[in-house]
């Protein structure tokens, strides 16, 4: 399949017509071939209109028409084969494991809403039979489901170029509540968002959809991604990128005469909790685990562990040493963009500075463009307190912090002053005390939407149980999550039809119950 540099709105190729994207190799500094554009507000109104055409019909599919429509756009990327991946490498220089393990992943989350739209739970059917008899006053027939809310912006992200971009996991949750969705690509890799582009608008004409159940428009700018949402036929964003980014996506949404909600992922540091037994007998098995999780993918993963806490002992010692040896043994890896490698830079260079904070270790030097070389800093808990506003922010990439406690009463008052988070982690054993370890799971669980114990948070599963969410700035609203079968919801909305007779009833609410969806029923 050949890339063209072409917008797909709809059926249409369109061309751009403002500021140019070109995808860069940033292992190379290599600029990629083709040209692609920055779309016009002519181009957002088409693509919205589009899409506004496409919600009837494409909202009232049978459960087994839209989950034969993500199988089909599951097959399409696997039909890309090779060519999907090799331009990825070289668009975002990652390598080829790893890209190959998001290409699978990306296909069974789409696999995974197929499976959940068959199956029905997702409309929430609740039947409330009538009771004209009941006394002082009868009761009326009242009977509820989830509709989708309508047309549904998503945000390509940078670190995912599968996973969260253009059939990622905001894409098949919304395409999956049966809202149609416009795409904004990233411009960090935009080839392979129209390789992906193409094969979802193929399996949209060949399960005989509305065209505009699909589009991607490119945009590099803020007003471009403001504009987009601005549109009034827009009812919902799924967005995952900066906090800066994602407030001022947020701030649009608000300001709209109709305003929407974002649901945007946004920033986590993670931290990691070192209780003094489990630390003490397994100090150099959890510093591998901690290293491997800090420096994979260059450490550019919203849950990447940024913060450990543990009692200042030999044995914190014992892990900081086997840390050390592990990153100076890493190689440094390339980072997505230039722009994310200065900032990188920033970051580490801001804790550098801060009085009380030590660097600690570093990995190898990069030996080419855009390398992430991993940094390991060091303090303690009252300059951690003292700093927090700072100390307690995210640098996206391969870097951490260990805070030294002089007890660990310490921990409680460190996770009170942390932001929200994506994840919280736990290493402790049998030995640890259970107080110490219920009450620091009662705190985290108002801190983080995913708490672990004796793991790492990187590596997120896709599954029934899963939350990648969080209370705020981990996210923009902590009832949601992006990933797993709970992401359907962020893009539905209740309605409760009374009264109404039963030919005219939505399928599932009917008395045959003709899609056999599980109900649950009150005589």
């Amino acid at each position: 399949m050949n890339l063209t540099g072409m917008m797909l709105i709809g059926e249409r190729d369109v061309a751009g017509s403002g500021k140019e994207i070109r995808a860069i190799d940033p292992a190379t500094g290599t600029a990629l071939d083709p040209v692609y554009r920055d779309g016009s507000t002519t181009d957002i109104k088409q693509a919205v209109a589009l899409a506004e055409a496409a919600f009837d019909s494409y909202r009232h599919t049978t459960p087994e028409q839209r989950a034969t429509f993500l199988d089909t756009v599951a097959e399409r990327i696997l039909g890309l084969g090779d060519v999907l991946i090799e331009r990825l490498m070289a668009e975002t220089g990652l390598p080829r494991p790893r890209l190959e393990g998001e290409r699978g992943r990306t296909v069974n989350q789409l696999r995974m809403f197929a499976r959940v739209v068959r199956k029905g739970d997702w409309l929430g059917v609740r039947v409330d039979h009538a009771q004209p008899e009941r006394s002082p006053m009868p009761r009326s027939d009242l009977r509820f489901q989830y509709i989708p809310v309508g047309p549904v912006v998503v945000f390509g992200a940078s670190n995912f170029p599968l996973a969260f971009s253009v059939a990622g996991g905001d894409t098949a949750s919304a395409l999956a509540a049966g809202a149609p969705v416009i795409v904004k690509g990233h411009p960090a890799h935009p080839g392979g968002s129209e390789l992906v582009g193409r094969a979802i608008r193929e399996a949209v004409r060949e399960c005989g959809l509305h065209e505009g159940v699909f589009s991607l428009v490119f945009g590099s700018t803020p007003e471009f991604g403001q504009a987009l949402i601005s549109d009034p036929g827009v009812k919902s964003v799924g967005f995952t990128g900066s906090r800066a980014g994602g407030l001022a996506l947020m701030k649009a949404a608000a300001a709209r005469p109709e305003p929407i909600p974002v649901f945007a992922e946004m920033s986590s540091i993670n931290p990691v909790f070192l209780l003094p037994a489990a630390l003490e007998s397994g100090a150099e098995r959890i510093a591998d685990g901690f290293a491997a999780s800090l420096v994979g993918s260059a450490g550019q993963l919203c849950t990447n562990p940024g913060l450990v806490i543990a009692v200042d002992s030999p044995a914190l010692d014992r892990f900081i040493q086997r840390t050390t040896e592990a990153l100076g043994q890493a190689p440094a890896s390339t980072m997505l963009t230039p722009g994310i490698h200065a900032a990188y830079q920033r970051g580490v260079a801001r804790f550098s500075e801060q009085a009380g904070v030590q660097v600690q270790a570093r990995s190898q030097a990069a030996s080419q463009d855009n390398g992430c070389q991993a940094v390991l800093f060091t303090t303690n808990a009252d300059t951690f307190l003292a700093g927090h506003e700072v100390l307690g922010q995210e640098v996206f990439g391969a870097a951490s912090m260990v805070i030294r406690c002089s007890d660990v009463a310490q921990f409680h008052a460190l996770a009170k002053v942390l932001e929200g988070q994506l994840t919280a982690t736990l290493h402790c054993t049998n030995e640890d005390d259970p107080q110490l370890i219920a009450g620091l799971l009662r705190l985290l669980e108002l801190k983080a939407g995913r708490l672990l114990v004796n793991g790492f948070p990187t590596g997120v599963e896709v599954s029934d149980a899963m939350v990648h969410g969080g209370p705020f700035p981990a996210t923009s609203d902590p009832r949601s999550t992006s990933v797993g079968t709970a992401a359907i919801h962020r893009f539905l909305r209740p309605v409760c039809y009374q009264d109404i007779p039963d030919a005219a009833l939505p399928p599932a609410l009917q008395r045959a119950n003709p899609w056999n969806v599980g109900r649950s029923e009150t005589q």
